[in-house]
């Protein structure tokens, strides 16, 4: 990569190539055993830990980009089927759209349903997709559809479904069966099922009573190894032309138990403080991450002042508890005010499922670590 400065190479959000990617050798190469031999995967991990990184870093590999049609759907804000098939459906189109037409006619000649969303620019010629949510008028034919061009297309598929527990939320009835159904069924496509909300997806794959139940391998990520990050981290400062302290890699690792995103987001905003020729020195740790709380203070203060006011004393109470326990005990209650065990218990599930909060062995935190510190001034 040189010695380039143009860019932050600690990558927020997104995958850009393989060397502003850090490690995942191992799971990498575990996630392609199991697809090239036709295993369907579940990958269950928290948030921003790196799953959809992992699954874009698959798919650049030479094994599956040459051999492979390969597509990612993020369904976390869908809540119905049709939103569900017309995300599928868009994604298949632009990850056609970049290669020749030909492509594009296979597709629309299988999926004919979406076919008058599709048109060329009369200006530019290029391909486009111009089709709402609401014109899904079948959408279990147009799902039907899909799967048959899937099958059809001209190399086996690789589907990733991002946050696939979220078809547990649709109102339609059955659909896990039926998605179940339709997924065995293929004999040249490969499923990735990635879910960030553990519980729901283990129970989702590992209950006998549900219809996914043993169709897939298991897989989970740990944070990276603080050995492998501290490399990386050093390297990446090494090619914009600076250098930085062990100990600041280290610090900052801690800070937010090796979650990958939060780590990145802290260490760009780190390398963005440190000039071309300079060291990145542990003084410069309170100022970034007061510059990242700033950045994201609008939003904090809107998604507060939205709250109702028992959530906001519930989240308030585990933000500055850091990691809270007993949060229904009456040494908890009065120690922040609340007003019962009742109310804190009716609070904290929505806080749960709008991943304000997260619960890990009946321990209470504050899913973002930097709205954490955020709270805690009040």
């Amino acid at each position: 990569m040189g010695n380039d400065t143009s860019i932050n190479p600690f990558v927020v959000g997104k995958y850009i190539d393989e060397a502003h990617f850090c490690d995942r050798d191992k799971e990498t190469e575990t996630l392609l055993k199991h697809i090239v031999n036709g295993r369907n995967v579940a990958l269950i991990s928290p948030r921003r830990l790196g799953k959809t990184g992992l699954i874009s870093h698959l798919f650049r590999q030479r094994e599956i980009r040459e051999r492979y049609h390969t597509f990612l759907i993020d369904i976390y804000a869908t809540s119905s089927l049709a939103e569900f098939v017309y995300l599928f459906g868009k994604n298949i189109f632009d990850e056609l759209k970049p290669r020749r037409k030909q492509y594009l006619e296979q597709f629309f000649g299988v999926v004919k349903s979406l076919r008058v969303g599709f048109r060329l620019d009369a200006h530019t010629g290029e391909p486009v997709f111009e089709l709402g949510i609401g014109a899904i008028e079948a959408p279990q034919t147009t799902l039907d559809e899909i799967f048959d061009y899937l099958e059809k297309a001209d190399k086996p598929c690789v589907v990733a479904i991002d946050e696939f527990q979220q078809i547990g939320t649709y109102p339609e009835d059955n659909m896990e069966a039926m998605l179940r159904t339709k997924i065995q069924h293929c004999a040249r496509t490969n499923f990735i099922f990635a879910g960030s909300k553990r519980h729901l997806m283990a129970n989702m794959f590992n209950s006998p009573n549900k219809p996914f139940y043993q169709s897939v391998i298991t897989m989970g990520l740990d944070p990276i190894p603080l050995e492998t990050y501290a490399a990386f981290a050093t390297r990446m400062f090494q090619t914009g032309g600076r250098e930085v302290d062990g100990g600041v890699v280290e610090r900052v690792y801690r800070m937010f138990d090796g979650v990958t995103w939060f780590v990145q987001m802290m260490m760009n905003e780190l390398y963005s403080l440190t000039a071309p020729g300079g060291r990145c020195t542990e003084e410069a740790i309170e100022v970034a991450e007061r510059n990242v709380i700033r950045s994201q203070e609008i939003g904090y203060a809107e998604l507060l002042a939205n709250l109702p006011q028992k959530q906001k004393m519930v989240l308030l109470a585990i933000a500055k508890e850091g990691v809270a326990g007993a949060i229904t005990s009456t040494p908890f209650i009065r120690k922040y005010n609340l007003p019962s065990a009742s109310s804190v218990q009716s609070a904290v599930r929505p806080l749960l499922k709008n991943d304000l909060v997260t619960c890990e062995d009946r321990k209470y935190r504050v899913y973002d670590y930097f709205l954490a510190q955020w709270l805690r001034q009040y």
